[in-house]
């Protein structure tokens, strides 16, 4: 197993754009509001790739594969942590990109790796698969099982560790949000086999982890379900700045592990 990203690189990596002291988000993004941390940027690209489903993708704009570019980052959590981090330290020379595509599972993700990973040598890599593993042997008679799901993504991420064996992993949890309209009774208990089987492989490749389903447990104690995720799935421009949030305090974990 490879461990977390050389620390003395990322922390240098982090130190431009977010603070690394603190114990939220919300001080996370509190210090880059205020400039903290500021460093020299270090020579190269310094890459951010976001990786995933529907719910990363949010409308992204294929046709433009540029980084930081509004129309291709999409309408999303990505772009929501993206901003914060170009808007407050423009020095630090970030490049951030989203590959997500909607509809897609585990094996979708390898088969376009390469060239949609690996050949833009990220040296932040955030995923956020698995929701259409399950859902889709409810509603659209895939055959795949937990195992499989497991088994796949374990391979990816030993892939990409074998190809940038210095990348700093991020992985999602995959949720499903109570209430919403595309959840019923059939997902649960099986879905959270899916989710524990995402934290097995985070926690087995030294990722952070960015606990959405429990973020969105406690959102509905503040408002409905219809305010934050309407399906259950896909979240709204509020679900999408609390995903951003929750990611930039995964983000900040990672370079002090």
């Amino acid at each position: 197993m490879q461990g977390p990203i050389d620390r003395r690189r990322f922390l240098g990596l982090t130190a431009a754009g977010v603070a690394l002291t603190g114990s939220s988000s919300e001080q996370a993004l509190g210090a880059v509001r205020a400039g903290v941390g500021a460093t020299q940027p270090s020579p190269g690209p310094r890459v951010i790739l976001f990786q995933g489903d529907s719910v990363t993708d949010v409308g992204r704009d294929r046709e433009r594969p540029e980084p930081n570019d509004t129309r291709a980052l999409g309408g999303g959590y990505p772009a929501l942590a993206a901003a914060e981090l170009l808007s407050r330290r423009p020095e630090a020379g970030w490049r951030c990109y989203n590959r997500g595509v909607s509809g897609h599972k585990v094996f979708q993700l390898d088969e376009r790796w390469q060239a949609d990973c690996l050949d833009l040598a990220p040296e932040v890599l955030s995923i956020l698969i698995g929701v259409n593993d399950f859902w889709h042997t409810l509603s659209s008679g895939y055959e795949g099982t937990v195992e499989l799901y497991e088994r796949d993504y374990r391979a990816l991420v030993a892939r990409t560790r074998e190809a940038l064996p210095g990348v700093g992993l991020i992985i999602g949890e995959p949720f499903a949000v109570t209430g919403g309209s595309a959840i019923d009774e059939a997902w649960s208990p099986a879905f959270a086999d899916y989710q524990a089987a995402a934290r097995q492989v985070a926690d087995d490749h030294g990722a952070a982890w960015v606990p959405y389903q429990s973020i969105f447990d406690d959102a509905l104690t503040r408002a409905s379900v219809d305010y934050w995720c309407a399906d259950g799935v896909h979240p709204s421009l509020a679900g999408h700045a609390l995903m951003a949030e929750a990611w930039l305090d995964a983000f900040r974990t990672l370079a002090a592990a």
